[in-house]
């Protein structure tokens, strides 16, 4: 049996290695769902010849996963909440783990989408159940913001590995092995988690908002879309506007429901404490910067310096090593008494001078891009760290879940405006600039020219099947048009992040852990409650107060097997 302290008002008990184990076990999943964001950038050209999908369907094969993840987060951190959040975990990996199988072997184009629109079903299961498990296992504060820490970098890692890991099995398999080394983590994940990972629920939920799983898609689908779409064009046209719109309009309907309703699935009390909500915006501010910053990026590697798809990928995963550090160290800066809100505005300064560094970049630049990639992911996951546990740890245990995933539904709107608000940044002054250079030569036909103002690799395309100094001419001009246009995107970006980091030192003055998140904690942990998670079943009650509304504070446990 693992030893412990015995808990305090305000940290709670200790976590001992069943509990650290049972991290490393919830790890897997995380993983998996970051890495399969990315795991088709190289798959595709061998899909493609294989299965012969249509433009349309392959934009759907990449978007497929995003949108059902997206669309269901609040809806699955609700049910966990609910109905138990180990449960949905194991009904999670049980679905991802199948639908790895069906996309691997799947025989034609509408079969792969099916089975990744069922992926990101699992992954919108997986996703909230993970973080509200951490809640759930370290209640001692120190040890909460350090797995936390670390949770944050690994998801920050996961995309990038998963590119990689992508291109290695392209290189030695079939596409559908990049599928099927999901499935061993699942198998261990169903087998690991009932012998570590004790169940966690409300004790007293009330009913489902039933209607409001419809309102929560329609809601979130349409933004998401929109800004997607804006990306994709480089511009926002008609159509997404119209998404973004109604989106946002369904959404204060959906908003309006949940403040008087009961049963909401987003309960009004997760922002009674101060500083969730800003850590919802300055977590999704974050994303917005991180992603930004990979539109280009990503692009620069394999279409300015001319590297192979594998060799961009291998490069883009040397940032991630200061990505290992940064995380846990600005746990540890808050832990040895540093003021939070001003590691976090560091945090952002340090992302801006990243997207500074980036803005000084020429058209062979690796080290800068590197260096400034580096500090940039750097900053930003020193922030998503200590807002991530900010978020989860200021609300009840028995809300973990619902915070967990508007958390992570904000994310998804943040990288998407990311993408869309400093693509077209970039695009704009890309379009502007390599029209002006390959109409000055007049050797391009109009349609060629057209091609060459959509994007970079389309003006690569032209300019191979153009003959001596008129390629090479139009493929230099392309380069530094787009290389100038991603300098400015940047400069933007980190405006941004410099007013970010005023925003979160105005937002987050004063806020702290409160008396009845200690009590909450306490509650979790004191006689009656949860005194050995790792076997013993215990129900645990008091009441405390938000606002004035009583509660039950203590969730429900059940043995771990």
């Amino acid at each position: 049996m693992t030893t412990s302290t015995p808990p305090s008002p305000a940290t709670g008990r200790r976590a001992g290695r069943k509990e650290w184990t049972a991290f490393v076990v919830l790890m897997l999943p995380l993983l998996l769902v970051s890495m399969d964001v990315s795991v088709l950038y190289f798959a595709v050209p061998a899909i493609s010849r294989e299965l012969h999908p249509s433009a349309t369907q392959q934009l759907w094969l990449f978007d497929i996963y995003a949108f059902a993840l997206a669309g269901l987060l609040i809806t699955m951190g609700a049910l966990g909440d609910r109905f138990g959040r180990r449960k949905l975990l194991m009904f999670g990996a049980a679905a991802f783990g199948a639908a790895s199988v069906a996309a691997a072997y799947a025989p034609s184009a509408e079969m792969l989408i099916a089975a990744r629109a069922v992926l990101g079903i699992g992954g919108a299961t997986l996703m909230p159940s993970t973080m509200a498990l951490v809640r759930n296992l370290f209640l001692d504060e120190k040890q909460r913001a350090k797995a936390i820490a670390i949770w944050s970098s690994a998801m920050a890692g996961g995309v990038a590995l998963g590119s990689v890991l992508s291109g290695v099995m392209i290189e030695h398999f079939w596409w559908g092995s990049v599928f099927l080394i999901n499935v061993p983590a699942m198998v261990l994940l169903l087998v690991l988690v009932p012998l570590l990972v004790p169940e966690f629920k409300d004790p007293k939920p009330g009913a489902f908002d039933l209607a409001g799983v419809p309102l929560s898609m329609a809601a979130v689908l349409p933004v998401i879309y929109g800004l997607k779409k804006t990306a994709a064009d480089n511009g926002a046209g008609p159509i997404p506007v119209l998404a973004i719109v109604a989106g946002l309009a369904i959404g204060a309907v959906f908003v309006r429901r949940q403040l008087t309703r009961r049963d909401a699935m987003i309960s009004p009390e997760l922002f009674h404490h101060r500083g969730f909500g800003p850590s919802i915006a300055l977590n999704a501010l974050a994303t917005f910067a991180m992603m930004g910053s990979a539109y280009f990026t990503t692009q620069y590697l394999q279409s300015v310096l001319g590297k192979g798809p594998l060799e961009a990928a291998l490069w883009s995963l040397a940032p991630s090593v200061c990505v290992g550090i940064a995380g846990p160290a600005a746990a540890a800066l808050v832990q040895r008494g540093a003021n939070r809100a001003h590691v976090i505005g560091a945090g952002f300064l340090t992302g801006a001078i990243g997207y500074g560094i980036l803005a000084l970049a020429g058209t062979d630049a690796l080290r800068t891009v590197l260096i400034g990639a580096a500090v940039l992911a750097s900053g930003i996951v020193m922030v998503m760290s200590l807002v991530t546990d900010m978020a989860i740890g200021t609300v009840p245990p028995k809300r973990a879940g619902s915070a967990a995933a508007l958390l992570e539904t904000g994310q998804e709107f943040g990288g998407a405006m990311g993408m869309a608000v400093l693509g077209s940044v970039g695009t704009a002054v890309y379009r502007s600039e390599v029209h002006d250079s390959a109409a000055g030569t007049g050797s391009l036909p109009t349609d060629a020219l057209d091609q060459v103002r959509e994007t970079l690799g389309a003006a690569i395309a032209v300019a191979g099947r153009l003959k001596g100094q008129a390629g090479t001419e139009l493929l230099d001009a392309a380069r530094e048009a787009f290389t100038h246009g991603m300098r400015l995107a940047c400069a933007a970006g980190a405006v941004v992040l410099v007013a970010t980091a005023v925003l979160a030192l105005m937002t987050l003055r004063g806020v702290g852990p409160t008396a009845d998140e200690a009590a909450d904690d306490a509650v979790s942990t004191g006689a009656g409650g949860t005194a050995d998670r790792a076997g013993t079943a215990g129900h645990g009650g008091a009441m405390g107060h938000h606002g004035g509304a009583a509660h039950t504070a203590a969730p429900e446990t059940v043995p771990g097997r």
